[in-house]
């Protein structure tokens, strides 16, 4: 009777108590931050630089890389880094200009939200570092900690005038089993198809493992020409890369379709260094890859596209074949997974 009487004064522990979602402050900024504690993992989002996630860690390792020492800093004069979404296009378009449902779309240059390459190209849409996002979502159970934002990309003059297609885009981070689910969800406002043109940026690391070091899983049978542009040419080769290729050997900034994908229609592309691996999987609707890896740099970048570099305008000049577009009131939906592992 006695140790029952103890037993009766021991907390008792909920199986929701592995996940937890919260809202929390860094460097005064709000950010909602997703736990797993059976895998010692922790995800920070912040919905008003970007809905970025700007901090995966493992066992406080964080996965994710950025130049920035603190997310003030980052929100004071943001750069590509973390986890940025690409919308409504990402990577380029070869001219102030596209296409959609055969009609010309020009953009405004005077308005001061466009984003440019080294070669002054419009590059990665509107939308990397808005404060437009809204927390809509934020719950946790025994299966997963989750957190749902949503733009209404519909509601900004600004957004409108550069892309004339009434929409709104939720996403959703997830924390399950070790690994952090990334799903977009599209809604097609306008009253005609809405050409789909989006993506992600992701920035990876392997934190404690020298460069030199990391090899690289591509999944993928092709490789776009590109022009000294960095445009498309419309020609492929079959992908020539050892499998896996080391990084102290290897420069990647390709684009790769006709991804390699399992009995679940995924396709899984990797980095991996004395025994730390970070695996980014596309679900199959993100048909194609860009992998970026530029010497001297400690980061790979696995980006999950929907369509390849200049897709508009590549589908009008015929060229193009697989741009994916939403009917009028339409929506489409898919996810990418980042499972990092040997942390």
């Amino acid at each position: 009777m006695k140790l029952l009487g103890w037993a009766l004064l021991l907390p008792i522990m909920s199986p929701a108590a592995r996940y937890s979602a919260k809202k929390a402050a860094d460097d005064g900024i709000e950010i909602v931050r997703l736990t797993d504690s059976t895998h010692a993992m922790e995800v920070s989002i912040v919905p008003s630089i970007g809905n970025m996630a700007y901090r995966m860690t493992v066992h406080d390792k964080n996965v994710l890389w950025s130049p920035f020492a603190s997310l003030r800093e980052m929100k004071a004069k943001p750069a590509m880094c973390c986890v940025p979404f690409l919308a409504p296009w990402a990577n380029r378009l070869d001219e102030d200009a596209f296409y959609a449902n055969g009609k010309k779309y020009l953009l405004n240059a005077g308005l001061g939200n466009l984003r440019r390459d080294q070669n002054q190209a419009p590059i990665h849409g509107l939308l990397l570092f808005t404060p437009y996002w809204k927390v809509t979502k934020m719950e946790s159970d025994d299966r997963s900690a989750r957190v749902t934002s949503r733009l209404e990309f519909w509601r900004y003059p600004e957004l409108m005038a550069q892309f004339p297609f009434a929409h709104a885009i939720e996403m959703t981070y997830r924390l399950a089993g070790g690994r952090l689910e990334v799903e977009t969800l599209v809604e097609n406002q306008a009253s005609e198809a809405m050409p789909l043109g989006i993506g992600y940026h992701p920035y990876f690391q392997l934190p404690g493992v020298p460069r030199d070091q990391w090899k690289v899983h591509v999944a993928a049978r092709e490789i776009l020409e590109l022009s000294p542009l960095l445009i498309p040419t419309g020609k492929r080769s079959a992908v020539s890369l050892p499998d896996p290729a080391s990084l102290a050997t290897t420069q990647l900034d390709d684009v790769f379709t006709g991804l390699v994908r399992g009995q679940d229609e995924r396709a899984e592309f990797w980095v991996e260094g004395s025994g730390r691996k970070v695996s980014v999987i596309y679900g199959p609707k993100y048909t194609v890859a860009v992998v970026y890896a530029p010497p001297g740099k400690d980061f790979i970048c696995f980006e999950p596209m929907t369509a390849i570099t200049d897709a508009f305008n590549l589908a009008q000049r015929g060229t193009y074949k697989e741009l994916q577009s939403i009917p009028a009131g339409g929506t489409w939906r898919e996810s990418y997974w980042i499972v990092p592992s040997g942390f």
